[in-house]
């Protein structure tokens, strides 16, 4: 791959965003990372950059040519610097000092070549004194396990692992898709456990020296609907819902608080080996709040998948600005790009079709079609269905079609 003239400074400044933020390796960032990091860049420094722009600055994506000018200097604001040549001028100045150094002083050269020489020895020396100590992790003989201690949610989950006398200071378990949800281990450490406060399909990875050694799925179901207000850190339960709709008393709850806050529909649950890349849903869906943080009315259907997910985003006409999504690998921002089509009036009940067919996804609003897109990477089979809406909504219809057999599943 041919390398622009500037490609070494901009790996440096990459590792120093890397460093602030604390996210682990970026080589296992994926979609959503990208996307958390493109909004945390534009709270800090005002300048929206694209995820596709961060991915190809990041080597995710083949794309050979420099990033431009606005772009490096909004990098560079983000971790301190005033803008692209003042990160180049800090990070040379090592170099500028060594120049003037050799300009001032007269070094005998016989000297300087004998410290090489001696230096040269003594890193040889090194080598051949820790070869022997360094060992190649044998992942076959590490085990990783886990268990849930219930079958409810919250749930906390107790890993098990024995990592066979393992020599290092960087040992984490990876809870999450996300990387920056971890938990560090020490060596001599047998067990570690870890809350879960949502239902959902996981991938628990042991990460060692930033390398995934070890991986398996956490299936934690939610056990028919599971209704939630989001609060953080820990949201408020809604259990043995009769309908979709919360009651009078969750509904007053949420319009009543200061800040925006969301409420969610959870079913996570066995769907029969139902592909996640070739199926339909069918539903009916309305927003029960439309004043406050909440005039736009923004809901979305998620389809999580053992694999990955997708979320449709849906809001008031005029709002799609503010609409973001995901079709596994692909992100969807309104910022970036046109989703007036997924605008809608939710104050009354609207009925909505998503049909998936080959990685294709077709959105019709009462039977007109109103997207399309296609995504590369498979979501695995489906394994939940989330209904999310900034502030309260209702769902009276759900039904879900294997497009493989063309049976129908309503809950």
């Amino acid at each position: 791959m041919t390398k622009y003239p500037e490609y070494n400074l901009v790996q440096k400044c990459l590792q120093e965003i890397e460093v602030k933020l604390k996210w682990g390796n970026s080589s296992n960032w994926h979609n959503n990372v990208f996307l958390e990091l493109s909004e945390t860049i534009q709270k800090e420094t005002g300048v929206l950059l694209s995820v596709t722009t961060l991915k190809r600055i990041w080597g995710k994506v083949n794309y050979n040519n420099a990033p431009s000018i606005s772009t490096l200097n909004t990098l560079s604001q983000f971790i301190g610097y005033k803008n692209w040549r003042d990160f180049k001028t800090t990070s040379g100045k090592a170099n500028s000092t060594i120049l003037k150094t050799k300009r001032v002083y007269n070094i005998n050269t016989f000297k300087i070549l004998k410290i090489a020489i001696a230096l040269l020895l003594f890193a040889l020396v090194l080598n051949f004194a820790f070869k022997d100590s360094e060992k190649k992790i044998d992942a076959s003989s590490i085990n990783f396990e886990s268990r849930s201690v219930t079958q409810s949610i919250p749930n906390s989950v107790v890993f098990d692992f024995d990592l066979n006398s393992v020599a290092s200071d960087s040992i984490y378990i990876q809870q999450f898709w996300d990387p920056r949800k971890t938990i560090k281990i020490n060596t001599n450490q047998k067990q570690a456990t870890g809350i879960y406060y949502y239902p959902g399909y996981f991938r628990a990875k042991l990460l060692i020296d930033g390398d995934i050694i070890k991986e398996h799925d956490l299936f934690l179901k939610s056990n028919d609907w599971l209704g939630t207000i989001d609060y953080k850190p820990v949201p408020k339960y809604v259990y043995n819902l009769d309908s979709l709709k919360f009651s009078k008393e969750i509904s007053e709850e949420i319009k009543n608080n200061e800040k925006p806050i969301t409420s969610t529909f959870h079913f996570i649950d066995e769907f029969k080996d139902l592909s996640g890349d070739d199926f339909a849903l069918e539903t009916r869906l309305k927003s029960l709040y439309n004043e406050k943080w909440a005039v736009c009315q923004s809901a979305s259907i998620i389809i999580v998948g053992t694999k990955s997910a997708l979320i449709i985003p849906f809001s008031q006409i005029g709002c799609s600005s503010e609409l973001s999504g995901m079709l596994s690998d692909v992100n969807l921002n309104g910022k970036t790009e046109d989703l007036s089509s997924l605008s809608i009036d939710l104050s009354q009940f609207k009925n909505i079709q998503i049909e998936v067919i080959d990685k294709t996804v077709t959105v019709y609003i009462e039977d007109n079609k109103v997207f399309t897109k296609s995504y590369t990477e498979s979501i695995g089979n489906i394994a939940g269905i989330r209904y999310k809406f900034l502030g309260v909504g209702t769902v009276d219809r759900f039904n879900i079609i294997n497009k493989q057999t063309n049976k129908r599943l309503s809950f």
